[in-house]
């Protein structure tokens, strides 16, 4: 009897004006290779997000979508925010 823990990205989606990346993560718990518990994890990845640590499927959609023109209106929305 084996049980494999398996953590795979398996939702990765672009949303809004600013194009915040939205990723989700599934923890698959498997016994004998059949799946016996699946959750899942979410986080954002914003235009002014260090994306350093991100798999490679999310830096290419951070280079596709947070473009300088991306970035300069996330932070001028963001400066409007705190007055």
């Amino acid at each position: 009897m084996a049980i494999t823990k398996e953590t795979i990205e398996d939702k990765i989606e672009v949303v809004g004006d600013f194009k915040h990346i939205q990723v989700r993560t599934a923890t698959v718990i498997k016994e004998d290779g059949k799946e016996i518990s699946r959750s899942f994890h979410r986080h954002v990845v914003s235009p002014d997000s260090d994306s350093s640590n991100e798999s490679a499927d999310v830096k290419t959609m951070v280079a596709q979508f947070h473009t300088n023109e991306i970035k300069t209106a996330w932070a001028k929305h963001q400066k409007e925010q705190e007055l």
